[in-house]
């Protein structure tokens, strides 16, 4: 696997992961929509300790900083 997301976007998507799991325990989001959420969150934990997302290689985006070759 590629990297293929930055620093800025891993840390985006930890920020979106920490605030939905938030607001499943707060009671916020509940039900199905609060089992959608925390798949979600850890779709996006997942994805940004390894940093590389699926969809961007589908989509040809890449948001990872080219290294320099000599």
């Amino acid at each position: 696997m590629k990297r293929n997301m930055g620093a800025t976007d891993r840390l985006i998507r930890l920020i979106v992961a920490i605030v939905l799991i938030i607001l499943f325990y707060k009671g916020i989001v509940a039900g199905t929509l609060g089992i959608i959420a925390l798949v979600l969150a850890l779709l996006l934990t997942v994805t940004s300790l390894i940093s590389f997302c699926p969809l961007y290689t589908l989509l040809g985006m890449n948001t990872c900083k080219k290294e320099d070759e000599k």
